[in-house]
């Protein structure tokens, strides 16, 4: 017996056995096992079209997502414009208001300082009036020193007025 080569019983009893256990195997053993394998195949080629599905999903929700995105940015971009739009019409309505305003007020100064000047006008010709007569007055005092001059003078304006129309 040499530790290289076995005997020939040795190695008729292991072929044997083997052989044994090989039809066990095979009856028993390979077909589970190959089956288990097949199952497993058939679960992961499941998985992988499974995910490629939901590749093709997430791609298709990105492209959607990326649309929403593009047309919420333009949504954005309008909505930006009529704001801006908005704001110039305000100001513009602001601006006209604010002007009218002005005018108005204006418009009412001027009108304030024309009574005024229409007023001082006034008094002041009530005052020229005023010392006319005064002066006319110590004129014809100075003047109509005797009764019938006075009356003379009277009976002229008297027919003066009878004689001339109405002014006012």
């Amino acid at each position: 017996m040499s530790l290289l080569l076995p005997d020939s019983g040795l190695l008729f009893w292991m072929l044997l056995s083997f052989g044994i256990v090989f039809v066990v195997l095979a009856k028993q053993g390979f077909p589970v096992i190959t089956n288990m394998v097949e199952k497993r195949k058939n679960y992961i080629d499941h998985s992988m079209e499974v995910a490629r599905e939901a590749n093709a999903q997430l791609s298709k929700l990105k492209e959607e997502s990326d649309a929403l995105v593009a047309a919420a940015n333009k949504e954005q971009g309008r909505i930006l414009r009529e704001a801006m739009q908005e704001r110039d019409r305000i100001i513009a309505e602001a601006r006209e208001q604010a002007e009218a305003a002005a005018q108005k007020e204006l418009d009412a100064v001027k009108k304030q300082i024309q009574q005024e000047k229409e007023e001082a006008i006034r008094d002041i010709r009530r005052q020229v009036a005023a010392l006319s007569v005064d002066i006319a007055e110590k004129v014809l005092r100075k003047q109509l020193n005797g009764k019938r001059e006075q009356m003379e003078m009277i009976d002229r304006m008297l027919d003066e007025v009878l004689t001339s129309p109405k002014n006012n």
